[in-house]
């Protein structure tokens, strides 16, 4: 008798929402997704921006009808706290490469004070320029750049510009140091710690730890471990999933009466339409009647339910852009 095939299988569920998970190390971001679809048992799932294995901490994963806001994260600020080894370089700018001494240095000689550090942290701050490493997704040719350094291949890479809001010390023992980073997306945090040790002095450096902390306006302190969610029961699970507009409240948002949003769910645009301000600036409750040529714009019904995304057209209109799918009676 063929027993896989009575194998009993979990019935997927067409749940929607954003869970925030703190992903473990040791597992690509594709594996704890796997892991959380099958915890929640759902039918759909994405996350919003891969985490190297190496690296912990935050992982926006979204279910449902919010896997089509996703990219709304793609181009959010990020925060991290890192821990670097000066003196040393890596193969792949981590702990998991080949690792060897900077030429010129004795690591264990290494003896740097604040007063030293601090002053070239500043020094990267602002608009900076970087080299992307070997091993990261960046595509060549329709390949990601880890599928030519995993054959030994090195590729041309042109320069380009990162931004860095903040980077501070928050720790410095000997030869290891622990920073926080407050950056833009497109950072390279390994080629970062590589371009520090190598400004200190100390021939490069390598990450031996990096944790993500801040998403856009998520935080690792809202982030549910793996192994929690598996010891909850599944409504407790359910609980923990935030909504789908979630991922865009730094967007303004229209509040639509029963004709408008029957237009916008069938396709059409309407101008019918009532902007509230940008949420995040501290100005609930302040009306602006038109928005921007091109703006994005949060879309609700009569009942305050949010059904998806919109976007101001050049006759200052309000056009569908992005829906979710809303049973036709829930806007009734």
């Amino acid at each position: 008798m063929n027993l896989q095939a009575i194998k009993p299988r979990y019935i997927k569920r067409p749940i929607s929402g954003v869970l925030l998970l703190n992903k473990p190390a040791g597992i690509s971001s594709n594996q704890a997704l796997q892991i959380a679809k099958r915890v929640f048992a759902a039918h759909k799932a994405g996350h919003t921006g891969t985490l190297d294995p190496m690296a912990t901490g935050l992982l926006p994963i979204c279910f449902g009808e919010a896997t089509k806001f996703s990219s709304a994260l793609l181009g959010a600020d990020k925060a991290y706290e890192a821990t670097l080894r000066l003196g040393y370089i890596s193969t792949t700018g981590d702990a998991e490469g080949e690792i060897s001494v900077a030429s010129g240095v004795e690591p264990q000689d290494l003896d740097l004070v604040l007063e030293q550090v601090e002053p070239v942290l500043k020094s990267f701050t602002g608009v900076i320029t970087q080299v992307p490493p070997m091993y990261s997704a960046l595509k060549h040719r329709g390949k990601p750049m880890y599928s030519y350094a995993r054959k030994g291949v090195e590729v041309e890479r042109q320069p380009r510009e990162a931004i860095i809001h903040e980077l501070r010390i928050e720790a410095l023992h000997g030869n290891e140091m622990r920073i926080l980073v407050k950056c833009g997306t497109g950072t390279y945090i390994r080629t970062l710690a590589e371009d520090i040790g190598k400004s200190l002095g100390c021939g490069g450096a390598y990450l031996t730890a990096l944790c993500r902390t801040v998403v856009g306006s998520f935080n690792l302190s809202g982030a549910h471990t793996l192994e929690a969610l598996e010891a909850m029961p599944l409504w407790q699970r359910d609980c923990c999933l935030l909504p789908p507009d979630s991922l865009m409240q730094d967007l303004p948002a229209a509040a639509l009466g029963e004709v408008a949003s029957s237009s916008l769910l069938q396709g059409r645009a309407t101008s019918d339409y009532v902007l509230e301000e940008n949420l995040l600036q501290g100005q609930k409750g302040k009306r602006a009647k038109r928005g921007q040529r091109g703006q994005r714009v949060r879309l609700y019904d009569q009942n305050q339910r949010f059904f998806g995304l919109g976007e101001i057209t050049e006759e200052d209109c309000l056009a569908p852009k992005r829906l979710i799918s809303v049973p036709r009676e829930s806007l009734d």
